[in-house]
């Protein structure tokens, strides 16, 4: 995606030297800065500290937090450090998990000599393959915006409402659940997007957002608690969000406050649609509410806010009172019966077993046997 008439992806090589660069989010919207991991340290802070953040790009960036540990140190126990490392930084989206294995497989019966060059060399191919990815989720959704337009007549615009932040920012390109309103924008479809500002980090306000203006997608942001009262109203046609981790029946674990748009949407009649690379699907559970380890994160991201003051500078104020506690439960299960349907590079599926199997029955036979 471009940013001032610029094209850029949220992780990439440094054509020099071949280091790895983020652009650090937690600086958006107000600073765009990009920042360099120098080694394993760094890309497991980037993960914890969020400055990468959505479940695919925290895949690549512990992919490369891998190359990076070999690079330094191609030993059994170095990777085996390296890995527990980045394991350590966020439960909750499966793509970390799905990633150090992925490239924990391929180095084990390599010998130190070749760990480095090819721990690199399979970083950059899932950035590769999660752009593909991406873009093809784009292409499934896209048709579901243009019947959307259809049934409404053609009459501009179509109201889309998300939640949290889905765009390229959260991927490597592209994004998940913004790639089909980037297409759709593209293609002359009349989009406007309700955008959740996403308590407590304001993902949504920051990010989603920063994404939309710079591509020139009309987009309106909102408090979290309006999303109820514009559907209500007939200002929302469909809802579309991302997810962390979705389970093999379906259910889908995203940023907090996603169930509550989904009981709002289906008491209004309203589609909810989810999309999610096939990395996100844990093929290993069924059940959300149960097996789905819901990451807690630091109170005074609830009791401080973090902005631009009207003279320019950047500042951080608290919100609640001395003594208030403050819980912070950063992900929710939606139930699969909530979800209209799953947008995966494959298709457009049922949140049901049966949907998701039909889309990727291989995936479903090696892995769910697994469980």
């Amino acid at each position: 995606m471009k940013v001032g008439g610029r094209h850029y992806r949220s992780i990439w090589r440094n054509a020099q030297d071949g280091g790895v660069e983020i652009i650090d989010q937690t600086l958006l919207p107000h600073r765009f800065e990009q920042r360099r991991l120098a080694n394993l340290a760094d890309a497991a802070e980037a993960i914890r500290a969020m400055q990468v953040r959505g479940a695919p790009l925290i895949g690549a960036t512990a992919a490369y937090g891998l190359a990076l540990a070999m690079a330094a140190d191609p030993s059994d126990a170095a990777l085996a450090e390296a890995c527990r490392a980045l394991m350590a930084t966020r439960p909750t989206a499966v793509n970390l998990r799905w990633a150090i294995e992925d490239v924990r497989r391929r180095l084990e019966p390599l010998g130190p000599a070749g760990r480095a060059a090819a721990a690199f060399a399979r970083a950059d191919a899932i950035c590769e393959e999660d752009v593909a990815i991406n873009r093809a989720i784009g292409g499934h959704g896209l048709g579901l915006l243009r019947d959307a337009w259809e049934r409404k007549g053609r009459a501009a615009p179509l109201n889309i409402l998300t939640h949290c932040n889905a765009g390229w920012l959260a991927t490597v390109d592209w994004g998940t659940a913004l790639a089909p309103i980037y297409l759709a924008h593209d293609e002359g479809i009349p989009v406007h997007v309700w955008v959740d500002e996403t308590r407590p980090r304001n993902q949504g306000a920051a990010i989603t957002a920063f994404e939309l203006g710079a591509h020139g997608v009309p987009h309106t942001v909102i408090v979290d608690n309006a999303g109820g009262h514009l559907m209500q109203r007939g200002a929302v046609d469909l809802c579309i969000v991302g997810t962390d981790r979705t389970t093999a029946s379906g259910d889908v674990c995203n940023k907090i406050g996603t169930y509550l748009k989904a009981l709002a949407a289906r008491e209004n009649g309203i589609p909810f649609y989810v999309a999610l690379p096939s990395p996100t699907i844990d093929w290993r559970i069924a059940d959300g509410l149960r097996d789905i380890p819901i990451e807690e994160r630091a109170a005074d991201e609830v009791s401080h806010l973090a902005g631009r003051a009207d003279d320019g500078a950047m500042v951080r104020i608290r919100l609640l009172p001395d003594g208030s506690r403050a819980a912070n439960p950063a992900f929710d299960v939606t139930p699969a019966a909530l979800v209209s349907a799953l947008i995966t590079e494959r298709g457009v599926a049922e949140a049901s077993r049966a949907g998701l199997a039909t889309l990727f029955p291989d995936r479903a036979a090696a892995e769910g046997s697994a469980a």
